[in-house]
């Protein structure tokens, strides 16, 4: 089968490899929508991926086979596969950590350990716990943005325990910093400040439910967001963007007490520069979380019905859309260079 693979020193292209074939607990799906994420771009840019690992986790299909072992699924279905499809059956995804069930995020097995979806066909393993039915009404194109960017941008309000009335910041207006814009207001927030400049994003951030917007190229975040605030800071913030000193900002705004979610990729391996707070509350008593999306059926099937009640819109994300197999290599190509006008692209095989 033809794929779209991570190469070598820092490139990415068309491969070769064996069809995949099901057994036991797994099915193979022959995807019909993908999208290439910007993780794809950065695993691919760092070099930290096999070579002719085939990228992709962000997409769904129809199945074409499945395993002796397979229950609940049936060749011809139609699923959505989240990013994370983690090994069940280990004992940190029995004590809650799914996402790390064999190490430090290795629940994200698709285009990481194993081969993704950006391919003609592609192995899903423990189908019956890492895929889900499309509900009726519910659009492919929205399933698919609900797999990761809703996902993502949903656990980092999660994770900044956004409760009903706070006012909470969020760093980064790319699509999942807009899904984390939405997330918070799903969690009732009152003032929602986030932090960005490209004017497409800003603009779909106000759709999403954001009071305020920050650009940092106008000076100091931190400084931006204490004027905004009367000095008071936020009670909360999710990181979703910016650079390695992004943390370091997303405690500085937190008043004393408050909370940051961090989903944010981070390409420094050594340490975050949380002592370089110049301003602020410091670190007083303060919560930081960080952590790869949550993954299986159950957390799919529950972004699924936050689209089937219409409690959230993820199509506006969708700025540029291709069809063929061939043309994953140009939406890919538009998630490095990220013109002003990209927030995500997908592609109709």
């Amino acid at each position: 089968m033809r794929a779209f693979a991570y190469l070598q020193n820092g490139q990415a292209g068309w491969v070769e490899k064996e069809r995949p074939h099901a057994s036991g607990f797994d099915a193979v799906i022959q995807p019909l929508l993908v999208s290439p994420c910007t993780s794809d771009v950065h695993n691919v840019a760092i070099n930290c991926l096999q070579p002719q690992r085939i990228l992709g986790h962000e997409g769904l299909g129809r199945i074409v086979e499945v395993g002796e072992l397979v229950r609940d699924f049936h060749v011809g279905d139609l699923v959505v596969v989240p990013p994370v499809t983690p090994d069940w059956r280990t004992v940190p995804a029995q004590l809650g950590a799914h996402q790390h069930c064999d190490g430090l995020i290795t629940g994200q097995k698709l285009s990481n350990s194993e081969d993704g979806l950006l391919a003609e066909y592609a192995l899903i393993r423990d189908i019956d716990a890492n895929a889900a039915r499309i509900p009726a009404g519910v659009s492919l194109e929205a399933a698919v943005m609900a797999a990761d960017m809703l996902n993502t941008g949903l656990y980092g309000a999660e994770l900044a325990e956004v409760q009903p009335g706070d006012c909470v910041v969020v760093m980064g207006i790319g699509p999942v910093g807009l899904m984390a814009i939405a997330g918070a207001r799903l969690r009732g927030a009152g003032r929602i400040i986030a932090i960005g400049s490209r004017p497409k994003c800003a603009e779909l951030a106000r759709f999403y439910g954001a009071t305020d917007l920050v650009d940092y190229h106008n000076g100091d975040v931190p400084r931006q967001v204490f004027a905004l605030t009367d000095k008071q800071g936020a009670d909360c913030c999710v990181c979703a963007g910016g650079g390695d000193d992004a943390l370091s900002q997303a405690v500085a705004m937190v008043r004393w007490g408050g909370a940051v979610g961090n989903v944010n990729y981070f390409t420094s391996y050594g340490d975050l520069p949380l002592n370089n707070i110049r301003f602020g509350f410091g670190m007083g008593n303060k919560t930081i979380r960080g952590g790869e999306c949550p993954g299986g059926r159950a957390r799919m099937e529950r972004l699924l019905r936050l689209l089937e009640y219409q409690r959230v819109d993820p199509l506006p994300l969708i700025t540029h859309r291709f069809t063929g197999l061939d043309q994953v290599a140009t939406a890919f190509h538009l998630m490095e260079t990220k013109p002003p006008e990209l927030v995500k692209t997908i592609i109709h095989l």
